[in-house]
């Protein structure tokens, strides 16, 4: 009877140690599962380049481009494979044409999307994440969708509501750990895409409507105006700063200029920058890399090649000093700049 006694004993604990190696197990395959979704350089590529426009925090009212999960809802179905999807964007990104289109209603509302010559190696990196993962939907775009379209149609691979916030490495899985902790990291970088989404939507308004001379004269109009708007709705200081500014109003200080520094050379090493923050009597300082994309050249590029020659007479005549010529795709052109009270 003793044997048979030790003999179950020996059973469970050995049951309880491969459920545990199992239940580890499970844990690091769901924990690998989740860093590679964060880490994955289409998802940084998409919030820097497609979010200018394409940003899931727009209300519905004031897009002037489909969310991202729009084009993802769209283009892809049960039949559609990975490669399929890549071409597909590839092809209507490299030219943009009613013929290409399989948003007729977008197309209707926002016209058709302005050319802008990305790296075909980008674009697939951007395609292979909504491909793979879910993503952020507004709220009001599972109401909107089944209104247009109807259940059942073009659903395909994403279904999926999203986890986290879509705003850098992994933001809203780390504002979600501790609700008793502040990562101000995660909040000065939410303060900061929201203004960059804010002022792209207004400059991409300003382009459509007076092309690149006219959305100069936005620029010297309203940028400045829209960022403290921005700063009062978030109650936090934000600027914009630059080692070679445009707007004499935007020039960095000797600290922001060793940061601007710091970020020139991580963004060399590679596509995954993290803010910086730092505390001073009692208020974060939060500072984030500003990169120039395609659409950034046509008045941050090279004179006379990106820039027009009607452009560049237009900057001359509003800012006198402009420094903020001469970049190429992907450089920092500057800094935000962002106090946050503990």
């Amino acid at each position: 009877m003793k044997g048979i006694y030790i003999l179950v004993l020996l059973w469970i604990v050995a049951g309880c140690k491969d459920g545990t190696k199992n239940a580890a197990s499970i844990a690091d395959k769901t924990t690998e599962s989740t860093v590679a979704t964060l880490e994955h350089p289409g998802k940084k590529i998409m919030e820097t380049e497609c979010y200018v426009c394409h940003t899931p925090y727009t209300p519905e009212d004031s897009r002037i481009a489909p969310p991202m999960i729009a084009i993802k809802r769209r283009y892809i179905d049960t039949e559609t494979t990975k490669e399929q999807f890549q071409n597909d964007l590839i092809n209507w990104i490299n030219a943009p044409s009613v013929e290409k289109s399989k948003m007729p209603g977008a197309l209707e509302r926002f016209g058709i999307m302005p050319y802008q010559p990305f790296p075909e190696e980008e674009i697939k990196l951007i395609a292979e994440y909504l491909y793979d993962h879910e993503i952020e939907k507004p709220e009001w775009f599972e109401s909107h969708y089944q209104q247009e379209h109807g259940q059942g149609q073009g659903m395909g691979r994403g279904m999926g509501m999203g986890r986290g916030m879509g705003m850098g490495r992994g933001m809203g899985n780390r504002m979600g750990q501790n609700e008793t902790a502040t990562d101000y990291s995660a909040l000065g970088l939410k303060y900061a895409l929201s203004t960059k989404a804010q002022l792209g939507k207004n400059l991409m308004n300003a382009i459509n409507q007076k092309g690149t001379v006219g959305a100069v004269g936005f620029c010297n109009l309203r940028a400045i105006e829209l960022t403290d708007s921005m700063a009062i709705a978030h109650k936090v200081r934000i600027k914009r700063v630059s080692d070679k500014p445009r707007n004499p109003d935007n020039k960095a200080n000797a600290k922001e200029l060793a940061y601007i520094s710091t970020f020139k050379e991580l963004v060399e090493r590679g596509p995954d920058i993290d803010p910086i923050t730092e505390e001073i009597n009692g208020q974060i300082h939060f500072y984030y890399p500003i990169t120039t994309n395609t659409m950034c050249l046509q008045c941050h590029g090279k004179p006379n090649e990106e820039v027009t020659t009607e452009t560049l007479r237009m900057l001359k005549s509003l800012y006198p000093k402009d420094q903020a010529l001469g970049y190429d795709v992907n450089q920092v052109r500057g800094i935000w700049s962002i106090v946050l009270e503990q």
